[in-house]
């Protein structure tokens, strides 16, 4: 099996190219400047109404995450990027791919710029979340037993993952499905990965995307937060990573 991270980003529609400090947990960030920083990467709007994933996550949540949180990120980028000519014409995917080897301004701001953009395209309002497909179903099953033991264990992993950071779905160079959690805005396509891999599924376990509605619950959130799946993208991509 051939795998590249060129095929995991087709149908992504990443709009290449950062978390304002609300409540106090939310301080890993630079609050946002009062208009975009401009450079070569930019915030794409949600793909659905902020209040789409109601009540799973709420529109207040929504606003702040993508509106704040996630500009925060692309502003920053955008400041590191244009300070230093060596990043200069470089792509999302490329930054990312080398985290390791990059200053930790551009590992964690191009990892959450990344990151944010997989995660609301992974989502979708709940009378659409579906079901996986019929290769991914059975793909879960031979790793995991069952859905409701993949769901099991993916809850497990988001709910022990310490502080801020990350829970995913990977397709691994064996071309089985496994489950790993990253730190902070780290993902499984950085070089620094402890487990590498291509994305299909990931969620988002720091308490700025579930506290308003879920406080200190991250357990309820992950469990809630499978209303949201958009199963019909999940599944695009397994079969895009499989190729």
């Amino acid at each position: 099996m051939k795998m590249t991270v060129k095929a995991l980003f087709a149908g992504l529609a990443i709009a290449t190219a950062t978390l304002a400090t609300a409540p106090a947990f939310a301080q890993a960030a630079p609050a946002p400047a009062t208009a975009p920083v401009a450079g070569p990467f930019s915030l794409a709007p949600l793909p659905y109404a902020y209040d789409a994933l109601a009540p799973v996550i709420d529109e207040a949540t929504m606003k702040l995450h993508h509106d704040k949180h996630h500009q925060a990120y692309v502003d920053a980028l955008n400041k590191a990027v244009t300070a230093d000519p060596a990043l200069q014409g470089q792509t999302l995917e490329q930054l990312v791919a080398k985290a390791g080897t990059l200053p930790t301004v551009v590992r964690n701001n191009a990892g959450g710029h990344w990151n944010h953009t997989f995660y609301w395209k992974t989502m979708t309002a709940p009378a659409k979340s579906g079901a996986p497909s019929g290769a991914l179903a059975a793909a879960i099953e031979a790793s995991f037993g069952s859905l409701d033991k993949f769901k099991a264990a993916f809850k497990e992993a988001g709910t022990k993952q310490f502080g801020s950071g990350w829970v995913w779905l990977i397709v691994g160079a064996d071309g089985k499905l496994a489950i790993t959690s990253t730190p902070n805005q780290d993902n499984p396509l950085m070089d620094v990965a402890a487990v590498k891999g291509l994305p299909v599924l990931g969620n988002d376990v720091w308490e700025h995307a579930y506290y308003l509605t879920y406080n200190n619950r991250r357990g309820d959130y992950l469990e809630a937060w499978w209303k949201v799946v958009d199963w019909a993208e999940v599944s695009r991509r397994f079969a895009a990573a499989r190729r």
